[in-house]
């Protein structure tokens, strides 16, 4: 007399949905890896725009696109340690004169650059390249990195 009427299972055998996920732990794994190598792959290294590619890592678009206002701050803080804080200021006019948008972001960014001035130059030499670029913000940067 049988007492259950579904049939016993062996141990061994633990029917498909086991050897699915089987695969997929194995397989999963190697995909992900492949995809990731090959969106690196497809990465713009070289910096040039033209030749870009867009790629999964790349959904927003926008937000990666940094604002002018950052570019022209890195591209000078940049141009400091090459150059004089008067000839920095001086491109910080230019941009300004040719982009009147960054205006408003001039104060900032000449703040910047007195602090930065200060630390590669010192708070008396970089107070000498002081000009009247942004309503004397470099030298409130100058002040502000000398104080703290």
């Amino acid at each position: 007399m049988k007492h259950s009427t579904n049939p016993q299972t062996r141990r061994g055998h633990r029917g498909p949905a086991r050897r699915i996920g089987r695969t997929l732990a194995l397989v999963l794994p190697v995909v992900l890896v492949l995809s990731g190598t090959l969106a690196v792959t497809r990465v713009n290294w070289s910096g040039n725009p033209s030749n870009s590619v867009l790629t999964a890592s790349d959904v927003s678009g926008r937000s990666l696109q940094r604002a002018p206002q950052d570019v022209l701050r890195d591209r000078l803080m940049g141009e400091l340690q090459e150059k004089n804080p008067g000839v920095v200021l001086a491109h910080l006019q230019q941009a300004v004169n040719g982009h009147p948008s960054l205006a408003r972001h001039c104060t900032s960014i000449a703040r910047a650059l007195g602090r930065a001035a200060v630390r590669v130059y010192g708070a008396s030499r970089a107070q000498s390249y002081a000009r009247p670029v942004c309503d004397t913000s470099f030298a409130s940067g100058v002040l502000a990195a000398s104080r703290g």
